[in-house]
């Protein structure tokens, strides 16, 4: 089985960004009528992921994808939670009904209701609805919720906490993921997403979380951003500090294939290990088209990998081990459910 564990929705129907249109509208105008989210059928559901996601994931092999909201649409910085909460909930729940329609290929994966500096409450609320309730399988954290200016505090911090314990608690593990950049200078798909995945790894680096938190787990999307290039900085800084080698934190932090050449690739799976890989595509995300140079599209992290295994790169346990068996460790309640399934 090839298990795709990053992919969002990028092409919901138009009723939801309506709905997301009229909160932000009534945020500036509180005179304005409380918005309601408008019809959306199942044909319009069906629709919107037979034609994009679902025809991508099986013209490229793939079998079940981990699916969630737009991560930039997540919009975090907005900063009403009443508005933060009505939006995951719309948002979560179509990615819900998507999984209900197509079980065979998707599972959900939920966006939560943070604010800048907000409470955790309610993120914790959602998280224990979509995945008590919906039967959701893991979580998309956003590190910095005020939109590229970094006010939160590090993810080693207190704060944080209660989320953590109640990951821990449901046994579902967090994608570290920003959502859309307010900040001019730090482009949202092309600085911002990477900005955070290197600096939340050192977050990790210089704290000790999971020895009050050992079944937490994290996973790095988009390679790792500079981690995996830099692996060598990341080592002598924890030596000259005195702090233990990052490669402890290897049990609890994993990363994901979306790297878009196959050198990057490569370098990610020679430095991280195949243990630590779990195959991801972003599928109609970030980056769209194909290299000119190869004919190859951008997020078509399948060619990559097949020709790591070719290449010697990977054996055939480790190919397993990055296409299927990683994910079903990382995500218990996934592997629950396929198991279940007799998958």
């Amino acid at each position: 089985m090839i298990i795709d564990i990053h992919g969002h929705y990028t092409t919901a129907p138009a009723p939801l960004q309506e709905f997301r249109d009229a909160q932000l509208a009534r945020l500036g105008n509180p005179s304005l009528p409380a918005p309601a989210l408008g019809d959306v059928s199942d044909d319009a559901l069906r629709e919107s992921v037979e034609n994009n996601q679902l025809r991508v994931l099986r013209e490229r092999g793939g079998d079940l994808m981990l699916f969630s909201p737009k991560a930039s649409g997540m919009a975090h910085h907005v900063a009403d939670q009443p508005t933060a909460d009505a939006w995951a909930r719309a948002s979560n729940d179509l990615v819900h009904r998507v999984a209900g329609l197509f079980p065979e290929h998707f599972a959900g994966v939920c966006q939560l209701p943070q604010t800048p500096g907000g409470p955790l409450a309610p993120v914790v609320a959602e998280l224990r609805r979509c995945v008590e309730e919906l039967g959701f399988v893991g979580c998309n954290v956003n590190p910095d919720p005020s939109g590229g200016h970094w006010t939160s505090p590090p993810l080693t911090d207190p704060y944080w906490f209660p989320l953590y314990e109640a990951l821990v608690e449901l046994d579902v593990p967090a994608m570290v993921h920003v959502s859309s950049s307010c900040n001019p200078a730090f482009h949202t798909l092309g600085a911002h997403y990477l900005n955070a995945d290197t600096s939340v790894f050192m977050q990790l680096a210089e704290g000790d979380l999971f020895t009050r938190f050992p079944g937490l787990r994290f996973v790095v999307p988009h390679g790792g951003g500079a981690v995996p290039y830099h692996w060598g900085r990341y080592r002598g800084l924890a030596m000259r500090a005195g702090r233990p080698d990052p490669a402890e934190l290897l049990a609890n932090v994993f990363f994901d294939s979306c790297v878009y050449h196959q050198p990057g690739l490569d370098l990610l799976l020679s430095v991280m290990g195949a243990e630590n890989v779990l195959f991801a595509s972003e599928m109609l995300g970030a980056v769209r088209g194909a290299d000119p140079e190869t004919g190859i599209a951008w997020d078509d992290t399948k060619r990559y990998v097949d020709n790591a295994a070719a290449s010697g790169l990977l054996d055939d346990k480790q190919l397993r081990q990055v296409y299927e068996e990683n994910a079903r460790r990382v995500y218990p309640r996934l592997d629950a459910r396929l198991t279940a399934e007799g998958r």
